[in-house]
């Protein structure tokens, strides 16, 4: 299917996206960002990376893969890294493959930690977007969003 013709048809850019949803769940990010702090919990920014890698399972990704699951910059992924591997979450490990390249892993501390961060990060997401959509139209949601995502479960 054609883009540009998708777009007109739906009166939709997907630059649009953010500025769309951003009033909508910016307030309740924030107010999760606080409920994860009170609780102990690590920054949200860290859920996303360590889903992904614990998807991958024990064998880890290379950073320029998570990268593209994460949507991030190069410099920001390696940031996030570095401060989760600080706290214990993940490992970086040589390349087998590539002497020069790196491996990161999520370690068991990680995937306990992010199983603690999912019934905040899930409760947030249902006060965020679960008034707005019916339960029908929110699988639908996840199929056609795991369909934008490279290799996404289920895509």
């Amino acid at each position: 299917m054609d883009t540009i013709e998708t777009q007109k048809r739906s009166g939709l850019n997907l630059d649009d996206l953010d500025e769309l949803t951003g009033p909508v769940i910016e307030p309740d990010l924030k107010s999760l960002q606080s409920i994860s702090d009170k609780a102990g919990l690590p920054p949200l920014s860290w859920y996303d990376a360590l889903l992904e890698l614990d998807r991958v399972g024990e064998g880890g990704m290379r950073p320029f893969e998570l990268e593209r699951h994460l949507l991030l910059a190069q410099y920001s992924l390696s940031r996030l890294l570095d401060r989760i591997e600080t706290a214990g979450y993940v490992v970086r490990q040589v390349c087998e493959e590539d002497g020069r390249g790196q491996v990161v892993a999520i370690t068991s501390s990680g995937k306990a930690i992010r199983l603690r961060m999912w019934p905040v990060y899930a409760a947030a997401i249902q006060k965020a977007v679960g008034h707005h959509i019916t339960e029908g139209e929110a699988i639908t949601l996840s199929g056609l969003l795991g369909k934008l995502i490279p290799d996404a479960p289920n895509a």
